[in-house]
Formats: C-alpha cells, sequence, structure tokens
C-alpha cells in the first residue's frame, strides 16, 4: 500500500526524531517542532516515514494508505 497523507497531530515536543530518520519529509522550525516538507514526495519515503512514526515518542506523526 502507498502512502497517500501524512501529517502531524498536536502535541509535538520537539524531539527532533522524525527529521533525523526522515529529513525529505519532515522538517523542524526554529522552535523545534516537526512538520511536513512542501515538496515531500510521501511514496519514494514510505520506510522513513513509518519508521519516523514508529519512533516518535508522543505518537503525533500520522499517515494514510491507499
Amino acid at each position: 500500500m502507498k502512502i497517500k497523507n501524512v501529517w502531524i497531530e498536536e502535541g509535538c515536543i520537539a524531539a527532533g526524531y522524525c527529521n533525523e530518520i526522515c529529513p525529505e519529509v519532515f522538517g523542524l522550525s526554529d522552535f523545534g517542532e516537526a512538520f511536513i516538507e512542501d515538496d515531500a514526495v510521501f511514496d519514494l519515503n514510505e520506510g522513513c516515514i513509518k519508521e519516523a512514526a514508529k519512533n516518535c515518542p508522543v505518537k503525533v506523526i500520522k499517515f494514510e494508505e491507499e
């Protein structure tokens, strides 16, 4: 199944793991909070998106598969 959407729910604690694991998809704001990069390509980064979601300490990274 391909990932068609990725989002970050409220509650990010700025741990930064998502950016370390998958910098092609997740950026960090000046305050350290995660965001989805504007040019992120989800289907080419499925493995690292799933890994980032799994390793998020507060489980706020969500994704939707087709």
